[in-house]
């Protein structure tokens, strides 16, 4: 399957993802959502893959789901079929993913698109990004992962607040209520993502998946739960060749060369 809807680039450990429809401001069509997959399908088999960048094109991350697709007629929609067939499987390969996602948000996160953003591990905003929950606007309520993600990151009161009034929230407001990582000016945004998943690229790419799973996990885990999880996985890291390579370099004071195995 060819890219038409995204643009899917690799380069030094990183794939490179962006929404590419600026006219629609990256709506999620049905041919967005499958090629997302596809993409993030070839980042978990590619090993020399080690982190993901996630954007979009124009001036908007996305603005939610593609309601104009196939003639836009509500009768024709099966809401249900299309959130399980495509949107959660894509929430789903995301957050399962044991590599590092890092998100910039250059300007819309609606909807979905919202859900997608937040999807990512460390989210990235615009001082011009604007996140809205606009389903209740057209008779329907948050999906796409947004009813987890973002109370998660946020708190019920304003997880519910943005969800009821739909109210869009900037980006220097999303980084003062943890929605965001960071806020940036426009201009300086794409360069810092690309620094941060280039970074990332170089560390211990196992220990940052089973990281970024457990704490997810954490989120509906006990604690007797999550330390059995912790002594599990942790089992397993310490099998790995970073973490042999991590524990030599730390003795030898000097940087360590994590290979990502």
């Amino acid at each position: 399957m060819s890219y038409e809807a995204i643009t899917f680039n690799v380069a030094n450990g990183v794939a490179e993802i962006t929404l590419n429809d600026p006219d629609t401001l990256n709506a999620l069509s049905s041919r967005m959502l499958d090629e997302l997959r596809l993409a993030f399908d070839t980042v978990a088999r590619d090993e020399a893959i080690r982190a993901v960048l996630l954007t979009g094109a124009g001036r908007a991350f996305s603005s939610g789901a593609n309601l104009a697709e196939d003639g836009g007629d509500p009768n024709d929609i099966d809401v249900k079929g299309v959130l399980e067939e495509r949107y959660n499987p894509l929430v789903r390969d995301m957050r399962d993913l044991e590599k590092p996602i890092v998100g910039a948000v250059p300007g819309i996160a609606a909807g979905a698109g919202m859900g997608v953003a937040l999807s990512c591990d460390i989210v990235l905003a615009a001082e011009s990004a604007q996140f809205i929950q606009l389903f209740t606007r057209i008779g329907v309520m948050p999906d796409a992962g947004c009813t987890w993600l973002l109370p998660q990151r946020v708190g019920l009161a304003r997880a519910k607040a943005m969800a009821l009034l739909t109210d869009p929230v900037d980006g220097k407001t999303a980084e003062a209520w943890g929605m965001v990582w960071q806020c940036l000016p426009d201009d300086a945004l794409i360069d810092e993502a690309r620094k941060m998943a280039a970074g990332l690229a170089t560390r211990a790419t196992m220990a940052l998946g089973k990281t970024k799973r457990a704490i997810d996990a954490a989120a509906t885990n006990s604690l007797d739960v999550q330390l059995d999880l912790e002594a599990e996985w942790q089992g397993e890291l310490g099998k790995s060749y970073d973490f042999k390579e991590g524990v030599m370099a730390f003795l030898e004071k000097r940087p360590a060369k994590f290979e990502g195995k």
